[in-house]
């Protein structure tokens, strides 16, 4: 099984957060975020800690379609 995560670009300001807690699920591409893959194994908590941490709340986490992150 596996989680979806997306990085919306019009929101990401490149803060760098993500790819500094979980570089091999995010990487910077120039002046956003993007994950490295599109999809990541479930259960991967640094996943979801990145989108909770995100300050611009740009990073979604899914599961079969449904939001899980960042979580409340």
């Amino acid at each position: 099984m596996t989680w979806q995560v997306e990085v919306a670009p019009e929101r990401c300001i490149a803060s760098g957060m993500c790819a500094g807690i979980a570089p091999d699920l995010f990487t910077l591409d120039g002046t956003h975020s993007r994950p490295v893959h599109g999809e990541v194994t479930a259960g991967d908590e640094r996943a979801l800690d990145a989108a909770d941490i995100c300050p611009a709340m740009a990073i979604t986490v899914r599961e079969n379609g449904e939001e899980i992150g960042p979580r409340p």
